[in-house]
């Protein structure tokens, strides 16, 4: 009797889970597109490149039902340069995320490679994530909405749906033997979206993020290491010990049109001992940057935005405050539901100083539109013409 009693219960165990419920779904997008570039290190530049608007990618996601509202999920994803082959993220496999999780009614874990608060609270209302791509992106990424910069190492939850209301937070383990700060990843953020109002808000603290494994040098491998921070705009102030983002948002749909504003403020907090100058060692760094845009669907199938961003630099050794004006233009033509053709065009002007590599002295302010080759001068204009393709 008991035998057939443990039999009876060892096939309804199995039957539960030969019926649970799974999927996995192969996706991605091929974004391909012509540029111009006005100064590439004092030279015009024509040239293709691949992942403009969003970047080229394939991806694997899948969930499985494991019942009583409990499901397990997981994302594989890879990103890949169309000119070439070649493997995106510094040669990373799944650069762009790979994750593992559980999910309920009360919300996401999930573990892995993935993406901040930031990112994901804030960074879809600037207009680099919605129509300018990453050319239209803050000067040189510096508060990381386009998210130029992934977490490794982290533990992320994101809450259910509340009526529109939702939040969460990630923490990466810097993985440095005896001490547990290096490295160390952590943010928090909030969004509300329901009907035309959209809000986020968004906090990032990196230590060390210019160190190996750090926020700004996790996406190498050892064949293809991660290359230093190149951006004229923060690129002297990346030996910070702490880089932080307090980032905020909101957008407004009103029939056609959208209008939205960000706002960052971007710390380098105690600068390190690599500068030459001690007076700069130890001394932090704040930059603050405000956008506005505005975007029109003229028909169901032609978009067209706008956008204006500002950033203000830091002022440190005697440098006057770095400022950088840059405007974004940009025409989205869907020629169906997964295929479109788009122009981007991006203008920025820089004036002030900045704080030269070394910490010896300043020396004036570059263009630097993100994604491109610094400016040998104040002035940078960057056009595309793409197509983007998603399956």
């Amino acid at each position: 009797m008991k035998k057939s009693l443990l039999a009876l219960a060892a096939l309804g165990a199995f039957a539960g889970v030969a019926h649970a419920q799974s999927s996995v779904t192969l996706y991605g997008i091929i974004d391909e597109g012509f540029n111009i570039n006005t100064n590439s290190g004092g030279k015009h530049l024509y040239n293709l490149s691949s992942g403009v608007m969003q970047g080229s990618r394939f991806g694997l996601r899948g969930t499985e039902d494991l019942g009583g509202g409990l499901k397990a999920l997981f994302v594989l994803e890879n990103g890949f340069d169309v000119n070439n082959g070649r493997l995106g993220q510094g040669g990373l496999m799944f650069g762009r995320q790979a994750y593992v999780g559980l999910s309920s009614q009360f919300g996401t874990v999930t573990l892995g490679r993935q993406y901040d608060s930031v990112v994901d609270y804030v960074g879809p209302l600037e207009a680099g994530d919605q129509w300018g791509g990453y050319i239209a992106a803050h000067p040189g990424d510096i508060d990381n909405f386009n998210n130029a910069y992934r977490t490794n190492n982290t533990v992320k939850y994101t809450s259910a749906d509340y009526g529109g209301l939702k939040f969460g937070g990630t923490y990466s383990f810097g993985g440095v033997a005896g001490n547990v700060t290096s490295n160390q990843i952590w943010s928090l953020g909030a969004g509300y979206n329901n009907g035309p109002l959209v809000l986020g808000v968004g906090y990032l603290n990196a230590r060390t993020p210019a160190a190996s494994g750090g926020l700004f040098n996790n996406g190498g491998t050892a064949a293809t290491p991660a290359t230093a921070v190149s951006s004229p705009v923060y690129g002297a102030y990346t030996s910070a010990n702490t880089y932080q983002v307090i980032g905020a948002g909101g957008a407004y749909t009103f029939g056609a049109a959208t209008v939205g504003l960000t706002y960052s403020n971007i710390r380098f907090a105690n600068l390190g001992a690599a500068f030459a100058q001690p007076n700069v060692r130890g001394q932090s760094a704040t930059f603050n940057n405000a956008e506005i845009n505005f975007k029109y669907q003229l028909t169901p199938a032609l978009l067209v935005g706008a956008a204006y961003d500002y950033t203000r630099g830091a002022s440190i050794e005697g440098a006057s405050r770095a400022q950088y004006h840059q405007g974004a233009v940009g025409v989205d033509y869907f020629l169906s539901k997964r295929t479109d053709v788009y122009v981007i065009g991006v203008y920025q002007h820089a004036s002030g100083e900045v704080l030269n590599a070394a910490g010896t002295g300043v020396t004036e302010a570059h263009a630097g539109i993100n994604g491109l080759s610094g400016s040998s001068n104040q002035n940078q204009l960057a056009a595309r013409v793409g197509i983007r393709h998603k399956f």
